[in-house]
């Protein structure tokens, strides 16, 4: 039912509001790019998806058609016809490129969704700030990096700022909008009544470690690891605890093999590189070795816990 009332309210806003904002390029068909996409799509706009071979697009775009038909069948669960209207036409305003001029020539808005590393985002957003026409925006979905060190390398950092969405991003309603010191306030409200227009709750925040949600959340795992280092408390009574004592859903150990060991540890370092000073930041040594084993959690079966498939 949620999911219905935010996606009617999403169809229903693709309108003079998002009007500047209506050929969106996402770089990267990964899981959250393609996530990116599919929510861009379903609300009216013009999609292209970059990756870097015809492969890897049709993986993306295979994957967002799967996932528009669980959204029609919630949509429209009566009405086969008008649910299989609404994959068509969705689908429709999709394509995929390998070309990254190409793909950009009528873009109002590029959304980078690729690996987390500051050299490979450099190297791309310097190609795209030659190739994309000056009314372009750029944003990065990154979840821990600098915008401001990102854009470091464009000359339009006055239309740059970061729109970081979640996992997984047709479901979740959050986006967190970050305006770097030179963020327009143009392209900060062009931000905002975009992601309103996709069917998101957005957030404001500086471009500060991690923004809102990871810098909280992040350091807070590392704490409920770090007491389970200590031999404070085991695992299950760590999570046990802030289920039932705090009503979260998930417990900080569980969330930590849900998430990845991988991807939180190389986010705590880097946090750790940059701010040496801080306690917060600093890396936990259980992770490191988890890490080392290829024990990254869920997605590989074991983490602080074992998974059965």
């Amino acid at each position: 039912m949620a999911l219905n009332l935010v996606i009617k309210r999403s169809l229903s806003t693709s309108s003079p509001m998002n009007a500047v904002i209506k050929n969106v390029t996402v770089i990267g068909g990964g899981l959250m790019g393609s996530g990116i996409a599919q929510v861009a799509a379903q609300t009216g706009h013009n999609v292209t998806i970059v990756e870097v071979n015809p492969d890897l697009i049709k993986k993306a775009e295979d994957s967002i058609v799967k996932n528009l038909a669980r959204v029609a069948k919630k949509l429209h669960k009566d009405d086969p016809q008008a649910a299989n209207k609404f994959v068509s036409e969705s689908q429709a305003r999709i394509k995929g490129c390998t070309d990254i001029a190409e793909a950009v020539k009528d873009s109002d808005l590029v959304v980078e969704a690729i690996v987390e590393n500051m050299d490979v985002k450099h190297k791309l957003f310097k190609n795209l700030d030659e190739v994309a026409p000056p009314k372009t925006m750029f944003a990065s979905n990154t979840s821990s990096l600098s915008i401001t060190e990102i854009a470091s390398v464009t000359k339009r950092k006055d239309k740059f700022g970061g729109l970081h969405f979640f996992n997984p991003v047709p479901v979740m309603k959050l986006l967190e909008v970050v305006r770097t010191s030179e963020t327009s306030q143009e392209t900060y409200e062009a931000f905002m009544a975009w992601g309103k227009a996709v069917g998101k709750t957005c957030v404001t925040c500086k471009d500060t470690p991690g923004f809102i949600v990871n810098r909280l959340l992040v350091p807070y795992v590392a704490e409920a690891i770090r007491m389970m280092e200590r031999g404070d408390a085991s695992p299950r009574d760590i999570d046990i605890a802030m289920k039932l004592g705090a009503g979260y859903p998930m417990g900080p150990i569980e969330l930590a093999d849900y998430v990845g060991h991988d991807t939180s540890h190389a986010i705590l370092q880097g946090w750790h590189k940059k701010f040496p000073d801080n306690p917060l930041f600093v890396p936990n040594e259980s992770v490191q070795k988890l890490v080392d084993e290829k024990k990254l959690g869920v997605k590989t079966g074991e983490g602080f816990y074992k998974y059965t498939k």
